[in-house]
């Protein structure tokens, strides 16, 4: 029979595994240090790779817009840390993408050579690469729950608009109460979830419930503008 190939991995919900490590920025205690803030940990196949660099270079060049979202940005690789610093110094010196040009990566990079974290994060998948971290991504809360998990394969770089949009997504619902349809963006209309009681759900059909818009008992929106929004999110 053929051996089947387990990868452990978190799921949606659970505390984020934790584990010290050796960073370009000196050594972390994971979540620990990051308590009060969502983070995102992600990880990459290799140093000295160009679709590992360009996402680097985006990833450096977005960091104020993730931190004015109360977001910090922890990355991951099986290379050493010496690997670390001489690719990131070498981003600055010499690589320009996209109009952008002497970037400084200011956020941790965890050497992680012996695949611990990796491994106990899901980040080895045996069937793309024995040896190299996928390009995971995982979103966690400011009280350490992973939230969002989003993996690609070691060919397809990174959609940094939606990982953007993901961080104030979950802001968003967790701070209105509400739930995000397909698509959605900060001024869209968000969902509503369902009434909890026969009473409150005729009010809703009815009209009675304020700005709440049903076209049926299971589908209800109302509006958010754009601007209070950020203002919650972006302010805090």
């Amino acid at each position: 029979m053929e051996e089947i190939n387990q990868v452990s991995m978190p799921r949606i919900g659970d505390a984020a595994p934790e584990f010290k490590a050796v960073t370009t920025q000196g050594e972390i205690n994971f979540p620990t240090d990051y308590k009060g803030s969502w983070v995102i940990l992600f990880s990459h196949p290799a140093d000295f790779t160009p679709v590992c660099t360009s996402e680097f270079m985006t990833f450096a060049t977005m960091e104020d817009q993730f931190a004015k979202a109360n977001t910090k940005l922890v990355g991951l690789s099986v290379d050493g840390l010496y690997s670390h610093i001489a690719w990131l110094r070498t981003i600055k010196d010499k690589v320009q993408y996209k109009g952008m040009k002497d970037v400084e990566v200011k956020f941790p990079l965890i050497e992680d050579i012996t695949m611990t974290v990796a491994k106990r994060y899901g980040m080895i998948q045996p069937g793309e690469s024995s040896t190299k971290a996928v390009r995971a991504v995982f979103f966690i809360d400011p009280k350490g729950i992973i939230r969002t998990i989003i993996y690609y394969p070691l060919s397809l770089g990174r959609n940094f608009d939606e990982l953007y949009r993901v961080i104030i997504a979950l802001q968003t619902a967790d701070e209105f109460g509400i739930a995000t349809p397909a698509d959605w963006r900060p001024g869209d209309d968000v969902i509503v979830p369902p009434a909890g009681s026969c009473g409150s759900a005729k009010d809703r059909m009815e009209g009675k419930e304020k700005d709440v818009k049903c076209y049926d008992w299971f589908f209800c929106t109302k509006p958010i503008s754009k601007e209070k929004v950020l203002d919650t999110v972006l302010k805090k």
